[in-house]
C-alpha cells in the first residue's frame, strides 16, 4: 500500500515523507533525508556522473538519485550497515519486502524525529508524534511525566504516551522483533600520546564550520540566522555572512525596555557582519496567548519559556527568508557556562557526603575512604536538580500514589556519567545526547517547520559533533574560560567585546509576568476540574506557587510556566 503520505502493508503504517524503491524493488525507503555525503555516496554506489555526458544541467539535475534512492541502493548493497555510511538529517524506515523486517533509522545527533507504537496489530511509523499516536491508546507514561518535570523535556526513548516510543540517535531499530542497535554512538575520542596545540584544534574546527554553514546555505536565496549576541549565534552569523553571496538577514528579540537585554551585542554584530537586521519585541499577551498553538506544534511539551518566542521569530523570519540558522549547540560541544554548576559539584562533592570529613590520611571521620565516599554520592539527582525546574518538588508535588509508582523507577541519566574519560566530556556528552536531542533540536524541527522555514543548527551537525569528541576537554572549559578552542576557531571574524563577554543567556521574564499578568489565568487552567494534570499533581503545591509562598529562589515563575505548558499540551494532543 503507498498513498500519499502513507506507506504500509499488512502490519506495518509508515506515516509522512516520501518513499523509493531500488532497483531490484526488495527494499523500499521511507521518509526523509538530507544527506551532506551525497559525493562520496554516490561513488559508493557507481553513481557519479553516470551517463551525464552532454547532458544539460537541468537534466543532470533530474537524473541524480534522491537521498532516499541513494539510501535503497546502498542497502541493497551492504544491508543494516549502510547507516554508517550515512552523514546529515534523516529520519527513515526500511522495508525488505524478502526478510519481511521493517527498519527505523535515525540520525547520528538527532535533528529528525522518529517514533514507532509498540502494541496493536498494526504498528505505526512516523516522523510526528501526534500523527503516530492515533494508532495507540492515549494513556500517559507517568515515569514520563516525572521526568518532564524535572528537565522541562521527556529524555529517552519514552514520550508523553505510554505506548509510543522514539528511536534514540544513532540507532537502527529492527521491527517487529524491536532489536536496537547503536551504529553511532557519543563517546570520548580524544587521542593519546603528543600534545597538539589548541590553534591545531581551532584551525580544523573552523574548517569544518566553513563546509557545514556552506552547506546550509540556499542556492540564489537570502538566508536568515537567529542573533542573541552571544558567541555562538554569532559565529555562525559571522561565516553565513562572509561565505553567501546573497543577502543575510539576522533576527534579535527583547522582552520590552524594562527587562535586561543583549540588544547592543546582537546590534555590534549585525553591523560587524552587515547583516538585514530585524528586532522583534515578545510582550506578555503574545506568550500566553500562543501558548496553546505552541505546545500543539512540539511532539512531546517542552517546557522551556523560550518556545513561544522561537515561533514568533519563525514567523518574523518567514516574511524574508526560508532558511534559517541558528547557534544552538556550542554549550554541550564545546563547554558553555551551563556545565559549571555540575562541575563545582564534581570538585567539591565530599564535602555533600554525610561524614566526608576528610582527614590527613584521606579517610572520612567513620573510616570510608574518599572513593567510597565519592562513589555514594548522587550524581543523577544532581544533574536533575542543576536543570533548576521541579526535581527536588515531586515527593510533594505528585499526588501520593503517582509518586509511589515512580519513585524508585531508574532514571535514564542512571548510567550516563559512568563511561571512561574526563568528567567535562563525560557531562557535555550527556547533554547532547539527551538535552541536545530530546530538547533543542526536536524544538528547532517542531517550530521551524511550523511556520514553513528550513532550519538548521551548524554546531549540532554530526561532523562538529565529532570533532568535540576528538577535543581535549582542557581546550573546551579552560579555567573561567568558556568554549576555548572555538573562540580560537573564529578569533578573527567577531568584534573583540563578543569574544570576551561572559554569556548571559535569554532570560524570559515569567516570574515578572505570573505575578503581575498570569496569575489568574493559570489558577483557572491549572486548578480547573477539566484540567488533564488534576490527575497526578497535588494541587495545594500548586496554589502555593500561584500565591508565590515560600518563593526564596524566585523559581516559582519558571516552575508555573513548566505545568502550563503541560497542561496545554495535553488538552491539545488529546482532542479528538
Amino acid at each position: 500500500m503507498q498513498e500519499e503520505g502513507l506507506w504500509g502493508d499488512e502490519r506495518f503504517a509508515v506515516l509522512d515523507g516520501q518513499w523509493e524503491a531500488c532497483r531490484s524493488e526488495r527494499f523500499i525507503a521511507v521518509g526523509d533525508a538530507w544527506l551532506t555525503n551525497r559525493t562520496e555516496l554516490l561513488v559508493e554506489i557507481g553513481q557519479l556522473n553516470c551517463g551525464f555526458d552532454g547532458a544539460s544541467a537541468s537534466e543532470r539535475i533530474a537524473s541524480t538519485p534522491t537521498d532516499l534512492r541513494i539510501i535503497t541502493s546502498l542497502w541493497e548493497k551492504h544491508g543494516r550497515h549502510t547507516p554508517e555510511l550515512l552523514r546529515g538529517a534523516y529520519a527513515f524506515c526500511v522495508w525488505d519486502r524478502d526478510r519481511e523486517t521493517l527498519w527505523l533509522v535515525r540520525d547520528r545527533i538527532g535533528v529528525e524525529t522518529l517514533y514507532y507504537t509498540t502494541e496493536e496489530s498494526v504498528r505505526y511509523v512516523g516522523a510526528r508524534l501526534s500523527d503516530v499516536a492515533r494508532g495507540a491508546s492515549r494513556e500517559v507514561d507517568w515515569i514520563a511525566v516525572r521526568d518532564y518535570l524535572c528537565c522541562a523535556f521527556v529524555p529517552g526513548e519514552r514520550t508523553m504516551w505510554r505506548h509510543v516510543r522514539e528511536v534514540r540517535p544513532g540507532t537502527i531499530l529492527r521491527l517487529p522483533d524491536g532489536e536496537a542497535t547503536a551504529y553511532w554512538q557519543v563517546e570520548e575520542r580524544v587521542a593519546a600520546g603528543e600534545r597538539i596545540p589548541l590553534h591545531s584544534y581551532g584551525a580544523r574546527l573552523r574548517a569544518t564550520l566553513e563546509q557545514v554553514v556552506k552547506d546550509c546555505l540556499s542556492d540564489r536565496a537570502a538566508v536568515g540566522v537567529y542573533l542573541s549576541g552571544g558567541l555562538d549565534s554569532s559565529c555562525i552569523a559571522a561565516l553565513a555572512a562572509r561565505l553567501h553571496h546573497e543577502p543575510v538577514h539576522s533576527f534579535s528579540i527583547h522582552f520590552g525596555e524594562e527587562c535586561p537585554n543583549e540588544l547592543e551585542f546582537s546590534a555590534l554584530v549585525a553591523r560587524h557582519c552587515q547583516t538585514t537586521h530585524h528586532v522583534i519585541e515578545i510582550k506578555p499577551d503574545a506568550m500566553w496567548d500562543l501558548l496553546p498553538e505552541t505546545m500543539a506544534h512540539l511532539d512531546d511539551p517542552i517546557g522551556d519559556p523560550l518556545t513561544v518566542p522561537n515561533l514568533i521569530l519563525g514567523r518574523a523570519a518567514k516574511r524574508a527568508v526560508s532558511t534559517i540558522l541558528n547557534g544552538e549547540g556550542g554549550d554541550p560541544c564545546f563547554g558553555g557556562p551551563k556545565n559549571q554548576p555540575m562541575l563545582l559539584t564534581q570538585l567539591y562533592r565530599p564535602s555533600f557526603a554525610p561524614g566526608a570529613h576528610s582527614k590527613r590520611d584521606g579517610r572520612s571521620e567513620r573510616g570510608e575512604d574518599m572513593q567510597s565516599v565519592s562513589a555514594s554520592f548522587d550524581q543523577v539527582a544532581f544533574y536533575l536538580a542543576s536543570f533548576q525546574k521541579c526535581a527536588t518538588d515531586l515527593p510533594r508535588l505528585l499526588r501520593g500514589e503517582v509518586w509511589e509508582r515512580v519513585r524508585t523507577e531508574p532514571s535514564v541519566f542512571a548510567d550516563a556519567f559512568n563511561s571512561p574519560g574526563s568528567y567535562l566530556n563525560n557531562l557535555m556528552f550527556v547533554n547532547t545526547r539527551f538535552k541536545g536531542a530530546d530538547h533543542i533540536l526536536t524544538k528547532v524541527n517542531n517550530l521551524t517547520r511550523a511556520v514553513g522555514l528550513r532550519g538548521h543548527s551548524p554546531l549540532f551537525d554530526d561532523r562538529i559533533v565529532e570533532l568535540s569528541l576528538e577535543t581535549p576537554p582542557e581546550y573546551k572549559l579552560d579555567g573561567a574560560r568558556e568554549k576555548a578552542v572555538l573562540k580560537a576557531a573564529v578569533a578573527d571574524l567577531l568584534p573583540a567585546q563578543i569574544l570576551a563577554r561572559p554569556k548571559s543567556g535569554m532570560m524570559v521574564p515569567v516570574q515578572r509576568w505570573f505575578r503581575e499578568r498570569w496569575r489568574r489565568r493559570a489558577a483557572a487552567l491549572l486548578l480547573s476540574r477539566r484540567a488533564r494534570t488534576r490527575h497526578f499533581l497535588n494541587k495545594d503545591v500548586v496554589r502555593d506557587w500561584l500565591d508565590y509562598r515560600g518563593d526564596v529562589w524566585a523559581r516559582y515563575g519558571v516552575k508555573l510556566w513548566l505545568l502550563v505548558s503541560l497542561e496545554l499540551w495535553l488538552e491539545t494532543h488529546t482532542r479528538d
